[in-house]
């Protein structure tokens, strides 16, 4: 009996110390965070041994335990439609309002499911949700695009899928057969499909092929560079769940399909060094020093090395496509933008990339609603319903709608 009691308490013991992580006080729910948290590094352990064992690769033990239990099939309900169906080569899931005759033309959004391209889904149950709600409270149509992900394909396929699949849904023809109002369409995202959405938007501005716009953009906690992964919220939350530092690299190393031994180079931010003259325009439009407001800047000081690891870009050139890191694009082409909305959270790595969006935008004399949650962690929009329920979650999510729904 006392040797049990003694197991009891070494593995309760030993399950606390891999729990606990020390978070900031201000953050939403911070037991919950831990234990997710846990979770989700587990997972990443499994994947590991996984792929060093030669058995799976590790994103897609990862990708198979973030969809596993949450796959859902096109389930309709009283108040929305939902289908699957093929937009140009590129699966998608149509959620359409019921509410109104049939004569009667909605709003629409084009969402794009977030997830490192590499996780998720749009028929994981947390973006069915999300895409269900919108188009219910919203009365609208709503597009959810189901690219393809990493490490079957890489950049710029993902971007591709949902360039396409957007674009044909702006087709007249398609949008009169969902009954849409062409003037009435957003185009959003969180994550790696905020960094779609941008990317989506801004070829959208420029390809003179499609005769209808979209009136807005919204992006949720979007990765939009990585050239810099030394700003001030990348040092501030390192160790932050969920989405740490260098799981960040990781995910734009597979994206863009580079070598897993450049981690430390981007780390350090040898690959836009001084010496490296083709990196200086493009280091200048994520210039943090110019572009955030001191109460973010703080004490942290930029990390710019004089001479780095020129082997980094010339492997990897999609580091400095606009296509890839929509922050680096030209001031001229951020001008033919909708107005913007960007929701951001202060405990997470990829703060300072919305922010310094926002601004350049502002620059560029777009109109542009900033959300900040002083509260809010990476990916806590989509946790807003059991097993992961947040607080947060449901708050960013209403106010992103309550937006959409006064602006679309």
């Amino acid at each position: 009996m006392k040797s049990t009691l003694c197991v009891v308490v070494f593995c309760s013991v030993l399950a606390a110390y891999y729990i606990y992580i020390p978070l900031p006080h201000t953050i939403s729910e911070p037991w919950k965070l831990m234990m997710l948290d846990a979770t989700f590094r587990g997972v990443q352990h499994l994947g590991n041994l996984a792929h060093s064992l030669g058995l799976s690769h590790h994103i897609k033990v990862l990708n198979f335990a973030v969809t596993f239990f949450g796959m859902l099939s096109p389930t309709s309900s009283e108040g929305v439609r939902v289908t699957d169906t093929v937009f140009d080569g590129v699966q998608v899931r149509v959620f359409e309002a019921t509410r109104g005759s049939n004569s009667e033309l909605k709003r629409s959004v084009v969402y794009i499911h977030g997830g490192g391209w590499s996780l998720g889904s749009a028929r994981m149950q947390s973006y069915d949700y999300l895409c269900r709600k919108m188009a219910e409270d919203l009365n609208a149509v709503v597009v959810s695009v189901d690219y393809r992900l990493a490490p079957e394909v890489h950049f710029p396929e993902q971007y591709n899928d949902a360039y396409l699949g957007t674009k044909h849904f702006l087709l007249p023809e398609v949008l009169a057969k969902y009954s849409v109002d062409p003037n009435r369409v957003a185009v959003s995202g969180d994550s790696a499909g905020g960094n779609l959405a941008a990317a989506v938007s801004q070829q959208l501005a420029l390809d003179s092929s499609v005769t209808n716009k979209p009136k807005l953009q919204s992006l949720i906690y979007p990765v939009l560079q990585a050239l810099d992964f030394n700003t001030p919220s990348y040092q501030q939350n390192r160790d932050v769940p969920i989405l740490y530092r260098p799981l960040m690299v990781k995910f734009w190393l597979e994206y863009l399909n580079g070598d897993p031994s450049f981690i430390h180079s981007l780390l350090v931010n040898n690959h836009t060094s001084l010496d490296l003259s083709q990196v200086a325009t493009s280091r200048e439009k994520v210039n943090w020093t110019l572009l955030l407001p001191s109460t973010l800047k703080k004490h942290y000081k930029p990390v710019v090395q004089a001479t780095g690891t020129p082997k980094v870009i010339q492997e990897v050139p999609a580091l400095l496509d606009v296509r890839a890191a929509p922050l680096i694009a030209d001031e001229d082409v951020l001008k033919l933008l909708p107005q913007t909305y960007v929701l951001t959270c202060e405990h997470d790595v990829l703060r300072d990339d919305g922010i310094m969006y926002a601004r350049r935008l502002e620059q560029a004399g777009i109109r542009v609603t900033h959300d900040h949650y002083e509260d809010g962690f990476h990916g806590c929009m989509i946790f807003g319903l059991w097993p992961t329920y947040f607080s947060i979650g449901i708050r960013t999510m209403h106010n992103y709608i309550k937006w959409l729904d006064q602006n679309l």
